[in-house]
């Protein structure tokens, strides 16, 4: 079965690769963002709370995260396996993921995570910002970005490391490499 997460630093292409990967496992990619997206285009309960909270420049709080997460892996499509992009994001959300799947009778298979050299990064986040006239993403900025991943991510990366669920893969080079050395890690 095919229940994975995908992890790693802005820039590293998690995003990209979520949906080339979930495609080629015929799996659905889903990401919390798209989650948010679906909720407040569709007006349910859940995405108005959430709206509230992101019109206000507040982070979504876990407790309406958590439901959306549980809303759509109970979706028919997620049954026989899905690629999580941007959930977990901190341990107490490992252990509602946990709560959710055990539910079912389930467990994450596998964390892919994507490594990358942070020089790298904030120069393919320096280029990406250039071509889309992003002025905010400035060298600092990304640096910044980058250390609070660190120190985010650090206790997922324990806990899934303590699991032994991780793969680590370079994220760097062209789109379909990165594809390619995901797709054998997995095997």
């Amino acid at each position: 079965m095919n229940r994975l997460l995908i992890i790693g630093p802005p820039g590293a292409g998690k995003g990209t690769q979520a949906v080339k990967i979930a495609e080629k496992l015929s799996i659905p990619a889903i990401s919390t963002g798209d989650i948010f997206r679906q909720n407040i285009k569709e007006e349910t309960e859940l995405g108005r709370e959430a709206k509230s909270y992101i019109d206000a420049g507040n982070l979504v709080p876990d407790s309406v995260t958590n439901k959306m997460v549980r809303a759509r892996l109970a979706e028919q499509d997620a049954q026989n396996g899905f690629l999580l992009d941007g959930y977990p994001r901190n341990p107490a959300q490992v252990h509602e993921l946990d709560d959710i799947l055990s539910e079912s009778s389930q467990k994450i298979d596998r964390v892919l995570l994507l490594v990358a050299d942070n020089d790298e990064l904030v120069q393919r986040l320096l280029g990406r910002a250039a071509e889309q006239g992003r002025t905010d993403d400035t060298e600092d900025v990304i640096r910044h970005r980058l250390k609070v991943y660190e120190e985010e991510t650090a206790p997922l990366l324990s806990i899934y490391r303590d699991r032994g669920l991780i793969k680590e893969v370079n994220g760097l080079g062209e789109i379909d490499e990165v594809t390619e050395r995901i797709l054998d890690a997995l095997k």
